[in-house]
């Protein structure tokens, strides 16, 4: 798989994941520890993202 096609497999994986999120949050209020992991999911997510389109400018 080249670099362009991960990264959009990256970016659609990314949206899916935030569309879940907030069809949970709609439905149920998170724990604590619940936020944190998705909030720091997110974060992953974003350095991935960087790191990606940092690789396919090489």
């Amino acid at each position: 798989m080249g670099n362009s096609e991960a990264y959009k497999l990256e970016k659609y994986l990314a949206e899916k994941a935030k569309q879940e999120q907030e069809s949970e949050l709609k439905s149920e209020p998170l724990s604590a520890y619940d936020a944190c992991v998705l909030k720091e999911s997110a974060k992953i997510h974003e350095l991935i993202a960087e790191a990606r389109k940092c690789l396919d400018g090489k």
